[in-house]
C-alpha cells in the first residue's frame, strides 16, 4: 500500500448556508488515535443529513468535513484497536461516522465492518447507511408483520427503496408514493404493490390508502419527507398504528398537540439510526443481516450517480430537488 501523505482532499465548511459553503480544499490527514483506524476512502456516501449540517438545521462545530459514511481500505491502524475485531492493513472496510467527505478518515473501529466477498465497494457504501436505516426502521422503530398494509413516502428514494424491497421479502403489502411517472415502475420493481403519484391533480395518497385497506387504515407510515406530510401521515395510519418520522426532506415537524394521537391510539416515533447501532453487537447483528440481503436475497443496490468529489455541490443540489432515484455517491 502507498505509503499515507500528510494532506489530503476534502469538504469542509466553515459556515452554515447554501451549497456555496462547500469548499473543496486541502487539510491535513487525520492521525487516527488510538482505537481508530485510517480509512482510505474509495466511495462515499451522499445522504440526506449531510445538508441538514450543511444548513444548519443540525448544529455542528465548525470548520467540519461532511459525510457520515464510506467504504475503503485499512491505512493504518490505532496502537488500541481491539484485536477482536479483526482489522489488519489492506482490508476492504465500510464504516459510518463522521469527516467522510475526503480521501482518509479516521473513524472509531468499533463502527466500521469488513466487506464481505461478493459485495463490491460501490455497492458496499450505497447500501450501508440507507439498508441500515430502512433494515431497523421495520424492525425496531415498528415491527412489520406479512400481511400488514405499509405506506412508504419517496419510495424510490435511497431508504424508500430498501424499506419496499424488505418489506415485500416479510410479506407486507406496500403502498409507495413517488414524485413523477417516470419513478412507477422503478417503485413497483422495488417491491411497492400499489404506487401513488403524490402531486397535486395527479394522485390522491390518503384515498389510496382507505381504499386499499376497506378505510382502516396502514399499520405504519414510514416518513422521511416531513413538515410537508406529517399530518396527512396522520390520517393515513389505522388504529394501533405507528407513525414513523425519520427525516425531514421538506423541513423539520412543527410542534403538535399529544392528544392528537388519542382518536386512533396512534403512536410516533422519531427514530434515529444510531441509537439503534449503540453497541458493536447491535451494529454487528444489522450490517450481517444488511449484506445476507444483498449476497443471498440479492437484493438491488441502485445507485443514482457518483460524482466526483469536487462537484459535491452538483450532488447536494440533486438530492435536495427529490428527483433523484436511489443512492449519491462521491469519489474521491
Amino acid at each position: 500500500m502507498a505509503p499515507v501523505p500528510k494532506m489530503m482532499k476534502a469538504i469542509q465548511i466553515e459556515e452554515t448556508g447554501g451549497t456555496e459553503v462547500l469548499q473543496y480544499k486541502d487539510v491535513p490527514v487525520p492521525t487516527p488515535k488510538d482505537t481508530e483506524l485510517l480509512v482510505v476512502n474509495e466511495f462515499l456516501g451522499v445522504n440526506y443529513i449531510d445538508t441538514y449540517f450543511r444548513t444548519g438545521l443540525y448544529p455542528s462545530p465548525k470548520p467540519m468535513i461532511l459525510g457520515r459514511e464510506a467504504s475503503g481500505t485499512v491505512a493504518a491502524l490505532g496502537s488500541q484497536v481491539p484485536k477482536s475485531l479483526g482489522f489488519t492493513n489492506g482490508d476492504r472496510v465500510v464504516y459510518m461516522g463522521t469527516s467522510a467527505y475526503a480521501e482518509y478518515t479516521a473513524c472509531p473501529a468499533e463502527k466500521v465492518m469488513k466487506i464481505p466477498e461478493g459485495i463490491s465497494s460501490p455497492d458496499a457504501c450505497a447500501a450501508f447507511l440507507q439498508g441500515l436505516t430502512a433494515l431497523t426502521l421495520v424492525e425496531e422503530t415498528h415491527r412489520v408483520q406479512s400481511g400488514d398494509w405499509v405506506l412508504v413516502l419517496a419510495a424510490t428514494g435511497g431508504v424508500g427503496g430498501w424499506l419496499c424491497q424488505i418489506l415485500r421479502a416479510k410479506g407486507a403489502k406496500t403502498i409507495g408514493t413517488v414524485g413523477s411517472e417516470e419513478k412507477v415502475n422503478i417503485a413497483k420493481e422495488q417491491g411497492a404493490d400499489v404506487v401513488v403519484i403524490d402531486r397535486p391533480g395527479q394522485g390522491d395518497v390518503l384515498k389510496t390508502v382507505k381504499e386499499c385497506t376497506d378505510g382502516q387504515g396502514v399499520a405504519a407510515v414510514f416518513d422521511g419527507v416531513g413538515k410537508d406530510t406529517f399530518e396527512r401521515s396522520l390520517e393515513c395510519v389505522a388504529r394501533k398504528g405507528t407513525v414513523a418520522s425519520f427525516g425531514n426532506a421538506s423541513g423539520a415537524v412543527e410542534p403538535f398537540l399529544i392528544s392528537k394521537l388519542s382518536a386512533k391510539n396512534a403512536k410516533v416515533a422519531r427514530s434515529t439510526l444510531f441509537n439503534y447501532l449503540f453497541t458493536r453487537e447491535e451494529f454487528e447483528h444489522y450490517s450481517a443481516k444488511l449484506f445476507r440481503m444483498m449476497i443471498d436475497e440479492q437484493f438491488s443496490v441502485r445507485i443514482h450517480h457518483t460524482y466526483p468529489l469536487k462537484d459535491v455541490a452538483r450532488a447536494h443540489t440533486d438530492i435536495e430537488s427529490r428527483k433523484t432515484m436511489g443512492k449519491l455517491l462521491l469519489k474521491p
